[in-house]
């Protein structure tokens, strides 16, 4: 019998998804706990319950982290490929990954006062060609390390009736065009579906949350840009845009936008936090839903149960079918430590109030229909 190197064998062992359903029971069984005596044991058939009708959802519905990157910084990090992704996706029964590539990365840093940002202005062509390298990262990943690429909703819903983990190419940050149009069909001719228009450095599309408002808000390019993402078939993600970017791009968008990671602006649930810049107000996130979009709520929270509350508030503000979950894993510590605890995450979801259906449109079900939309 031989066995692949994702830990996932063939022959006559089990098929990809009964391991992957096996591991996520043993990772469920870590939630039920131990229990002794007639209270406990009522406590422990209550978390039974609630695990299974996690795993009921998760089985159901397509599961999305709308931005994440992938077990390393994807700014400074030059971690080689390898099975952590896929094993933990398999662990906890996430379908897709939104792996984000960083372009302006090599150049980003803190400056004296703890605060990320760009620390120099890039050479020509110095962030095309770092971009070029992280998706010969990402084409490694997918060669040999347990993921599949999806270029199409049906290659979603065909990888996960397969148990199969899947990557949605994603580039955090379009500064690597530099002006050159061609370089987002190039983009997009490497697999890339989902991209997000600014990042931490200034570029000629539009501002940014965290830097100096320059252009008040989108440019003429920038509303270029918004077109050839509609036209070529990529979600486009207004993350870090500042709120008269976003409104800006709302007219120009003739498909759903999506803000793959934030919080609302002076969440209870998230608390104080050094972040305030990157949350957004509820027009901000109002404009999003208005294209039929969503709104990914990142993990930067004290716990699952935290967690749900920060979706519970923007869901109060949008609409529950406007919400997703864009966890920025392995960037912002937060209440999510791996994806071997997603399913956990769901549990957390029906314990906080929502139903079955909702937990699985927020888990991905809403993402999957901007996904539809913009990709095909």
């Amino acid at each position: 019998m031989d066995c692949c190197g994702h830990g996932i064998c063939h022959g006559h062992a089990l098929t990809r998804r009964q391991w992957m359903w096996s591991t996520v029971l043993s990772s469920v069984g870590a939630m039920l706990g131990g229990g002794v005596g007639p209270r406990g044991s009522t406590a422990a058939a209550q978390t039974a319950e609630t695990a299974s009708a996690a795993l009921d959802v998760l089985r159901k519905s397509i599961s999305v982290d709308v931005h994440t990157h992938g077990g390393t910084s994807g700014i400074t990090s030059q971690a080689p490929p390898n099975d952590a992704l896929a094993n933990g996706m398999l662990a906890g029964s996430l379908a897709v990954a939104c792996l984000a590539d960083v372009p302006d990365g090599p150049i980003l840093g803190r400056n004296a006062a703890g605060v990320l940002g760009a620390l120099r202005t890039p050479e020509p062509g110095q962030l095309y060609k770092y971009h070029l390298g992280r998706l010969d990262w990402v084409d490694e990943m997918v060669a040999h390390h347990g993921l599949r690429r999806a270029l199409s909703a049906a290659d979603l819903e065909a990888a996960h009736a397969a148990g199969h983990p899947s990557i949605v190419g994603d580039v955090e940050g379009l500064d690597f065009l530099e002006g050159k149009l061609e370089r987002l069909e190039q983009a997009h001719q490497r697999g890339i579906r989902h991209v997000q228009l600014v990042h931490y450095t200034p570029n000629d599309i539009g501002d940014f949350q965290t830097g100096v408002v320059t252009h008040q808000g989108l440019t003429s390019y920038g509303a270029e840009v918004v077109r050839a993402c509609h036209r070529l078939g990529f979600v486009c993600d207004v993350a870090h845009a500042t709120e008269d970017t976003v409104k800006q791009a709302v007219k120009v968008a003739t498909k759903p936008l999506l803000l793959s990671h934030t919080a609302l602006s002076g969440s209870p649930a998230m608390g104080p936090t050094p972040l305030t810049a990157r949350q957004i107000s509820r027009d901000h996130a109002r404009a999003i839903a208005e294209t039929g979009g969503a709104i990914g709520i990142w993990h930067f929270f004290p716990s699952l149960e935290k967690y749900v509350g920060g979706l519970k508030e923007m869901a109060d503000v949008v609409g529950v079918e406007h919400v997703c979950v864009g966890t920025d894993q392995q960037v912002t510590p937060g209440s999510l430590q791996d994806y071997s605890q997603w399913v956990h995450l769901v549990a957390a979801m029906l314990r906080g109030g929502f139903t079955p259906e909702e937990a699985g449109n927020i888990a991905g079900g809403n993402y999957m229909r901007v996904f539809r939309a913009a990709v095909g």
